[in-house]
């Protein structure tokens, strides 16, 4: 398949795939992803569904956009983050978990806050807290992992729970956790220009799951990358993987 071809198939992979996510959301699109496109190829963001109950985030830390969020307002999770991957330049970082403000308040800092001390009702009410998290038998999964960002502030741009999901720990730390490093891995030896990811969930279609009766638990997690660059030379073994891939999943281990 050429490259071009390829790169349509993405595009089109999406744009068929996001509809079965959308749940019972109607409604016209009231608001889009213009300050921060760039997190997109093509600058193109997924369509297909509607928007009544998302909300795009383009999630500023800092005073800079650092990747992109579609938010579910109802489920108090993101439906999906869009990011450029770049290699980590240092390790984790130590960072107190962080939310967003305009969803509990309108007109608030576009910035997103770390939580501190006791949480206000708008924000509890607006989207998921750490409380959610506590003793709920299930990890904080990020979704644009801060191991593909390259400077310290935009690894902790990653730890806001708009970017995180309820993730089973064998998934987090093993399957999915070994999925992300191939993609960094392909990244390095590979792609001679930008790699774009998105990485989202599938909530579950009948019979909800739920921590703490308020955050949406995803049934499958998804990842899609388009490198419309890359080495001429790539080797047989490793065509399959360029310019575009994709994968799915259980949160399972």
């Amino acid at each position: 398949m050429s490259q071009r071809n390829s790169l349509l198939s993405f595009s089109a992979a999406l744009l068929f795939l996001l509809p079965s996510f959308g749940g019972l959301v109607h409604g016209e699109l009231s608001k889009d992803f213009s300050q921060c496109l760039d997190f997109f190829y093509n600058k193109t963001p997924p369509r297909g569904f509607n928007y009544t109950a998302y909300q795009p985030i383009c999630q500023r830390y800092k005073n800079i956009y650092r990747f992109a969020s579609l938010y579910h307002r109802q489920h108090r999770a993101p439906l999906y983050s869009a990011y450029i991957l770049s290699p980590a330049d240092g390790k984790r970082p130590k960072i107190p978990w962080m939310y967003e403000p305009q969803l509990a308040f309108a007109g608030a800092s576009p910035d997103m806050r770390p939580f501190n001390g006791t949480v206000d009702q708008n924000v509890f009410e607006s989207q998921a807290v750490n409380q959610d998290y506590t003793n709920s038998s299930f990890t904080r999964g990020h979704l644009n992992p801060s191991f593909h960002q390259k400077t310290e502030d935009d690894r902790k741009a990653t730890f806001t729970l708009t970017n995180i999901v309820p993730q089973k720990e064998g998934s987090n730390t093993g399957t999915w956790n070994t999925l992300e490093k191939n993609v960094l891995d392909r990244f390095k030896d590979f792609c001679t220009g930008s790699m774009y990811v998105i990485t989202g969930v599938m909530p579950y279609e009948s019979d909800a799951h739920w921590i703490n009766n308020r955050v949406s638990v995803p049934e499958y997690m998804w990842s899609a990358y388009c490198c419309p660059s890359y080495k001429s030379n790539i080797t047989k073994d490793m065509e399959q993987y360029f310019p575009t891939f994709a994968a799915v999943g259980r949160n399972d281990p």
